[in-house]
This record gives C-alpha cells, sequence and structure tokens, in this order.
C-alpha cells in the first residue's frame, strides 16, 4: 500500500497560512489553496492574479479555488480580509503495502460476510465512490447480465487521461468492496474471492496517478462530483483509503472541510487511518492518523491481521496502523479496525504495482484444485490500512441495503457499538529484515472502538443518533491520565438517552465523561504502559510535546512518501 504527504511574512496574519507557508523560503511559485469566507467568484480570483498568481480551478465545496502563487505574495494575500485560510495543495497516496506471503485470504470469513449475504444484502441499487488510483474493467466487477457495474467514471488527475487504474491500487479496493468473485468460481475453485457487497455499483473517481499519487485538490473536486452525482447513483457510500500529514486543525484543512461536505449531505464518508504505526519512533505510533482520517464526522478505520485463519479469536492489530489521538485536535481516533493484512484482491497483469512487487501476485494453486504456482491475471496480494477501510464501506452498503433510511451517524454509531471488544492486553512482531520488535497495546487509540463484525452490526437496534463525532481527548498532567471531553451534541456525549446505557468502547467510561480513558478508575487502567514512560506521562521528552503541543505536526515540509514493505506477518 502506500501512503503521501506533501512554511514567509512578517506581520501578516501567520493564523492564516499553513504552517509549511510559514517559513517558505524557496522564490519557486508554489500550489496553494485559498479558501475564502464566501464562495469564490471572479473578484476573488482577481485578489489572486492581481498578485500574480494563476487561477487552475474552483473548489466551490470549500468555498476556495486552487491557485498557483508567488511566495512573496502569499504574505499580503493572507491580509486580505475576505481569505479565510491558505494551505499548499499537499499531495497525498493510498495507504497500501507490499505483501508477499502466500497466504489464504479468509477476510469474509473473519468479518461474518456471509451473514449478510443469507439475508440477500450484496450491495444491489446502491453506489459508492471510490476515490483512489481508479478502477479496471474486469470480470468480478461485471453484473449478472455481464455489463460493469462501474456506473460512471472520472480522472480527476489533472493529465486529461483516462480514469482507468494504471497503478493498482483502486482496483484493489473497489474488489474488497464490490468483487463478485467469479474468477475464482469456476469448476476447479475450491475458494472464492468475493467482496463485502458483490453487487453494489461503483462510481470510479480517479484521484491517484500511475505511481500512486495525488494533490487534495483533485481529491475535492471529486469529492463535490460525488455529492452532485448523489441522487442520480444514489450514492451512499465514499471510500476514500489515502491521506497525508495532518499540518493544522480538521476545522481549516480543505481536506477535511470536504469531507464533513459529504458527510452533511447524506453520505458515509470511510477513510483508512494510515500506516504510520510503527514509524514514530519517539510516540510508540501515537498521534499518527492521517489527513483527513482526522476529521471527528468520518469513519477512521485501522488495520488487523487475520493470521491466514477464518477464527476471529487469534487476530492481531498490525503494526503498521496509524493510533491516534490526532495530531493539533487530540480526536479519539481510530474509530473501529478491519481486517488489512494480507488481503486478496482485484488487479491486472502490467499495472504498475504488479511490475514494482510480481512477487505479490497470487499463485493460482491458492484457489484452484490441481494447479501449478502459475500467478493468477486476476488476483493480487496487498497490506494496510487502505484494505481495511473498504470492509467497513461495503459494511456500510449491507446495513444501507437493510434500512435505507440509516444516517451517516446511524451508521458509524451501530459499526461502533457493535464492534467486537476482546483483545489481547499486548501482542508483539518481528520484522524479519529488521530485527525490530513491535509491541502494541490494545487501547482505544489503537483499536478504536473494536474489530468489525457485520454479523453484529446488521443485528444491533438503531438507536436515534443525532451526532457521532469522534470525541475530543484531554491530558491531565496532575495525574497523568487521559479523559474524554463531554460534547453534549455527540451521542457519546453522555445526554441522549438512547446512547446513554452503554459504551461504545466497553464499560462505563465513556457515558458521563468524568473517567478516564487512561490512569485513575479508567477500564483501560490494565492495559497502561504511563507515567515515566511514552507516550503520555510528564516525564516524557519529544513524546509528551508530539502529542499534546499546540504546534504539533506529523512531518517536516518534505513530502513524505510511504515506505513499500510485507504483510505484517
Amino acid at each position: 500500500m502506500v501512503l503521501l504527504a506533501l512554511t514567509a511574512v512578517g506581520v501578516a496574519e501567520t493564523n492564516k497560512l499553513a504552517p509549511e507557508l510559514q517559513k517558505r523560503n524557496s522564490s519557486n511559485a508554489v500550489n496553494v489553496i485559498v479558501q475564502f469566507k464566501a464562495s469564490p467568484t471572479a473578484r476573488h480570483d482577481q485578489k489572486v492574479l492581481s498578485r500574480g498568481g494563476q487561477f487552475r480551478q474552483h473548489l466551490g465545496l470549500v468555498k476556495g479555488g486552487a491557485y498557483t502563487v508567488p511566495p512573496s505574495a502569499l504574505a499580503d494575500l493572507a491580509n486580505d480580509p475576505e481569505v479565510a485560510y491558505i494551505s499548499p495543495d499537499r499531495g497525498l497516496q493510498g495507504f497500501s503495502n507490499a505483501s508477499s506471503d502466500s497466504v489464504l485470504d479468509y477476510h469474509n470469513e473473519t468479518i461474518n460476510s456471509s451473514y449478510g449475504w443469507s439475508l440477500n444484502l450484496d450491495g444491489t441499487g446502491i453506489g459508492v465512490a471510490v476515490l483512489d488510483s481508479g478502477i479496471i474493467d474486469i470480470t468480478d466487477l461485471h453484473g449478472a447480465s455481464g455489463g460493469s457495474r462501474v456506473v460512471y467514471s472520472q480522472n480527476f488527475v489533472g493529465n486529461g487521461g483516462s480514469a482507468s487504474d494504471q497503478y493498482g491500487h483502486g482496483s484493489h479496493v473497489a474488489g474488497i468492496i464490490a468483487g463478485n468473485g467469479k474468477k475464482s468460481s469456476q469448476n476447479k475453485d475450491f475458494y472464492t474471492f468475493s467482496g463485502v457487497a458483490p453487487n453494489v455499483n461503483l462510481i470510479n473517481l480517479r484521484v491517484l496517478d500511475q505511481n500512486g499519487v495525488g494533490t487534495d485538490s483533485g481529491v475535492i473536486a471529486a469529492i463535490q462530483t460525488a455529492i452532485t452525482l448523489k441522487n442520480k447513483y444514489n450514492i451512499r457510500v465514499i471510500n476514500l483509503s489515502l491521506g497525508r500529514p495532518v499540518y493544522e486543525s480538521y476545522t481549516m484543512d480543505p481536506l477535511c472541510q470536504a469531507v464533513e461536505a459529504a458527510y452533511k449531505a447524506g453520505i458515509v464518508v470511510v477513510v483508512s487511518a494510515g500506516n504510520q504505526g510503527p514509524d514514530n519512533s519517539n510516540n510508540n505510533g501515537y498521534s499518527t492518523i492521517t489527513a483527513p482520517g482526522n476529521d471527528p464526522y468520518v469513519i477512521t478505520v485501522g488495520a488487523m491481521k487475520t493470521l491466514g485463519t477464518a477464527d476471529r479469536n487469534d487476530d492481531l492489530i498490525a503494526t503498521y496502523s496509524s493510533k491516534g489521538p490526532t495530531a493539533i485536535d487530540h480526536i479519539a481516533k481510530p474509530d473501529l479496525v478491519a481486517p488489512g493484512n494480507l488481503i486478496i484482491s482485484l488487479y491486472s497483469t502490467g499495472l504498475q504495482l504488479s511490475k514494482l512487487f510480481p512477487e505479490n501476485e497470487t499463485p493460482i494453486s491458492l484457489y484452484e484444485s490441481n494447479a501449478n504456482d502459475k500467478a493468477s491475471s486476476t488476483y493480487y496480494i496487498l497490506s494496510g490500512t487502505s484494505m481495511a477501510a473498504p470492509m467497513v464501506a461495503g459494511t456500510a452498503v449491507l446495513m444501507l441495503q437493510q434500512n435505507s433510511a440509516l444516517t451517516p451517524d446511524q451508521i458509524k454509531a451501530e459499526l461502533m457499538k457493535s464492534s467486537t471488544k476482546t483483545f489481547p492486553q499486548f501482542s508483539s512482531y518481528t520484522d524479519p529484515t529488521t530485527g525490530i520488535t513491535y509491541t502494541s497495546q490494545y487501547d482505544l487509540f489503537t483499536v478504536g472502538a473494536g474489530y468489525l463484525d457485520i454479523r453484529a452490526a446488521l443485528q444491533s437496534p438503531t438507536g436515534s443518533a443525532e451526532l457521532a463525532k469522534s470525541p475530543v481527548v484531554q491530558y491531565d498532567p496532575s495525574t497523568q491520565s487521559v479523559y474524554f471531553v463531554n460534547d453534549q451534541f455527540a451521542v457519546w456525549g453522555g445526554s441522549s438517552p438512547d446512547w446513554s446505557s452503554f459504551a461504545v468502547w466497553g464499560g462505563s467510561a465513556f457515558v458521563s465523561g468524568n473517567f478516564a480513558v487512561w490512569g485513575g478508575s479508567s477500564p483501560w487502567a490494565s492495559f497502561a504502559v504511563w507515567g515515566g514512560s511514552a507516550p503520555w506521562g510528564s516525564s516524557t521528552n519529544s513524546g509528551f510535546f508530539a502529542v499534546w503541543g499546540g504546534s504539533t505536526v506529523q512531518s517536516n515540509s518534505t513530502p513524505a512518501s510511504e515506505t513499500l514493505i510485507k504483510g505484517d506477518r
């Protein structure tokens, strides 16, 4: 899987400039997104053009536009009273890791997909917008009549090319959501690789290029298109298996504002958490959730590993799965976890990922009797939170087919409430290449509300959730404890009669907001490694400030690229 990411003002309004733009020394023009206080018109464009900038496109969804601006003009532009915020048009990527182990993929058995299918729930009539590297035309995404279930395609990469997948990431994600397993359902086949909602329609909005790279502006434009097409194609879910580091509060980040607009339009937005779990050595992987997964209104998904068995009880967290709380805003994330390691799904020979990692091709013998080890031309192995997110997106589809009146908040609350909450206290994994051992503890910043269970989600009674924002957490240095901040407008704020009788995270800690997440009387206390060691104790050095410091960003101004690694076994 892949991830992407993407700073000179004197007395200017620096709070209107993203961190990377405040200390920018280069004289080269920079691509930016300017958010105005009102939807931009030609008059707003002129504010940028008169300062030597160039217009690229309007992004009405976030009351902004994409422009190319000389660095010398940024300070003056930020001082304009009609400008709300200026940020770079940042790069982003999908979150997948190369995985070469050949092991049968039991994710559907693990998350109880067959229960939904037994109720004749397969996604019929519902549309899912997949914002990724595109989708190839492949048999497993065709309907019973033979026609493609990819009902709409558009390219937002900016090269004017096809919306078909050239990288391989988007097709893999699409297969997890919507594959019908036809190519592994032949006479000799003993195992079928099917998606969670095998008859759902797909809206293919290509935002990543042949190398898995895209931009904020491309994703924002694609989200705007999905909202526009919502009624025509009954788009009820958007899947975003991509992201980048967090640079500012979600309340200012244009990418987060775009996903919120989709949520407000009645669309369930599912986002991968990121693959930064082991990368933050000063902080044990905490506070590495990527944008837009840091937005409290979306459903943010971390990755579990099934260990090649259908039994849920032996499943463990993937060490690469990003952890909360989010940088800057300290939102409790991820919301839940789902299988994401060594997942077999769709691809086609010749796509960029298969060229880079041919060892990830699935041998036909893995699903066909009396076959040799020749590589399949249909199925491919990837790992990452990019693979976990579409598991949840597909589940949301089944829930909506069962009850079309469900709101995004109700979907999120039901998924979190019904998720499995039984985990070990700790698990360890030693990377065979580096010899480094990673130890994970199963706290709510690692596994969220729990492990996706489709049977439980479809059987769960629907409450009258009005707002299922992920909550803010706060650190108390005097007690070295982390607390939820009570939000009276959220279902987990304690004031809702339909939800106050239970805690989404298990136990009673969250109902009143008076108990600590860690420390004190918290049910999580037995899992804790707090005190003098990272990440929360007052004696920690960079770890303490990385999570709770007000100026936190997840990386420097250099674009980051996710390292492709084998699946976490």
